[in-house]
């Protein structure tokens, strides 16, 4: 192997242009690097953009020259918080091993710290240079997103990267999109679809008119876009399903900064327990509606109730067992019941019911820690995986193998030729990398089609559990540590017995302490029989409880 040659003077040259910021401290997590700006220009996270570009092109060159996904986005938060975060070869998230990499090359105080820094990669990871790298890229409707992807391009062009490609404005799921079908061998490519913005459009727009066939054009759906770039997406998606499935959009304002994710998106709507304004202007009683969050990978659907008018959710709980109870139908109509084995995949947060639920209806269920690469990982491995969090970031995953199953698949009746189809159907309207927001809820769209029912019917398969969640402030984050996917504290010694005897007070009491992975607090989840029980000990004695066994 060639001995490493880094491009010092260009690299030198460029880095000094983005010093970074001396009483800051970056940490590459579940949602890649994310922190408030100094404005809404980029100031805080520039330095930090050009080291993933650098960091992004030694990844490529260590794949050979596979394609690497940077996406910059904050999600759903304010306008004024960005972030950025990698991808890999597959669509999915970085490899867990390279986070380390990144927050090392983040933090590196110097020119002088990142060279050394860098050499030391290099050599650890044994980068042969001279290989050839390829980088995508795009980032959300934020203003800082211009400057921070210019400081991306400088690392990338300052490390030698053969072909940076630039998306400008676009959805975080389509992003993973690309950079996975870039990564196709042409035959397999043209089955899975042109790695661009058309090409996505395109796919989702065939494989729902496919599903859609024979069944009657859908009532309006409200699409409340979070004044995000799910709006920019959907304006080109929209006219090819229009005469199958109207939208009426809402929050779709992008030249204002001040508007992204602002009393709008799946976030407002699921911490507030209510419609975004804007939808409340319009909204009859027993209509649907969902929220897209800013970067276009959550949605949350929602209804009045018809007797009362009161706000009914719809989350990811609810999506994921809406999903679930489909496809396994589906299995078993095509005959391959006793062949594809379907999973469902939660966190701890998950309400108590939506798995009571997945049990008694025979689906097998696993609890992992909170964050999409556990979530993913898990839903791997399963035939057919289906993963979502509450919050309404999720997909459903079809393996390998059960692709290849599907394809082989020789039906004995018209009934498992049809279900056989539609399996395959679903493989190409569901984003198969990451959780997608548009591509969820033409999934949704597809299967209230298919079995005639509106939100009530589709609510009415169980009745969520009365639950709360807050967060407490502490001195020290990491004093807190857990096991059995933090559900059960370990540290500090104690606490969870102080919780256990709480919980027991209450009829279907369930509660866990989890520490933040970016602010140094807890956040307390419970829930009960009653709403009442849930937010009983959950609030000011438990929680000052939990503040000084912190801090003691």
């Amino acid at each position: 192997m060639a001995s490493p040659q880094i491009p010092v003077q260009a690299l030198m040259a460029a880095s000094d242009k983005y010093p970074k910021p001396h009483d800051i401290s970056f940490a590459y997590g579940t949602a890649g690097f994310r922190t408030k700006q100094v404005s809404l220009w980029g100031d805080t996270l520039e330095s930090t953009l050009f080291r993933i570009g650098l960091l992004a092109t030694l990844r490529s060159k260590k794949l050979h020259g596979q394609t690497i996904g940077v996406m910059i986005t904050a999600s759903h938060n304010p306008a004024i918080d960005n972030g950025a975060k990698l991808v890999d070869p597959r669509g999915e998230m970085l490899d867990a091993s390279w986070e380390q990499h990144a927050t090392l090359l983040a933090n590196a105080e110097t020119t002088s710290d990142l060279l050394k820094a860098l050499t030391g990669l290099i050599s650890e990871l044994k980068i042969d240079l001279s290989k050839p790298s390829r980088v995508l890229y795009g980032r959300d409707t934020r203003p800082s997103g211009e400057p921070l992807a210019k400081a991306l391009r400088a690392g990338l062009e300052a490390m030698g990267c053969d072909a940076p490609q630039d998306m400008g404005i676009a959805t975080t799921p389509c992003l993973h999109y690309m950079v996975k079908g870039s990564n196709l061998k042409q035959e397999a490519q043209i089955k899975y679809g042109a790695p661009s913005e058309l090409g996505y459009v395109q796919k989702l727009a065939t494989a729902f008119t496919k599903l859609m066939k024979g069944k009657s054009p859908a009532s309006p759906l409200i699409v409340d876009c979070a004044n995000g770039v799910g709006a920019v997406a959907l304006t080109k998606l929209a006219p090819l399903i229009s005469d199958i499935l109207p939208i009426r959009f809402i929050c779709t304002n992008t030249s204002d900064a001040s508007a992204l994710n602002h009393s709008c998106g799946a976030d407002y709507v699921k911490t507030n327990q209510k419609p975004p304004p804007a939808a409340l202007d319009i909204m009859e009683k027993g209509q649907r509606a969902c929220s897209l969050d800013g970067d276009a990978d959550r949605v949350v659907y929602y209804y009045l109730n018809p007797e009362d008018g009161k706000f009914r959710l719809l989350d990811g709980d609810k999506i994921a067992t809406l999903a679930a109870g489909f496809i396994g139908d589906l299995v078993k109509q095509a005959g391959l019941a006793e062949t594809l084995k379907i999973g469902v995949v939660q966190t701890a947060y998950a309400n108590g019911s939506s798995t009571q639920y997945l049990q008694y209806n025979g689906l097998p269920v696993r609890c992992v820690p909170t964050g999409v690469k556990h979530l993913h990982h898990a839903a791997e491995r399963y035939n057919i995986g289906v993963y979502f969090e509450a919050n309404g970031h999720g997909t459903v995953l079809f393996s390998d193998e059960t692709i290849d199953i599907l394809n082989a698949h020789e039906p004995r009746s018209p009934a498992q030729e049809t279900a056989t189809q539609h399996l395959l159907c679903l493989i190409d309207l569901i984003n198969q990398a990451v959780g997608d927001a548009i591509s969820d809820f033409l999934m949704v769209e597809v299967i209230l089609s298919h079995k005639r029912w509106g939100p009530v019917e589709w609510d009415q398969g169980y009745e969520d559990l009365p639950n709360r969640l807050v967060k407490v402030n502490v001195a020290d984050r990491f004093a807190f540590k857990t096991q059995d996917a933090e559900r059960k504290l370990v540290e500090p010694k104690g606490l969870q017995e102080r919780v256990d005897a709480i919980v027991n007070k209450f009829e279907k009491g369930r509660s866990f302490v989890r520490p933040s992975g970016t602010e140094d607090c807890v956040r307390v989840y419970a829930e009960a029989s009653t709403r009442v029980g849930a937010d009983g000990e959950s609030s000011s004695p438990f929680l000052i409880r939990c503040e000084s066994e912190a801090t003691s």
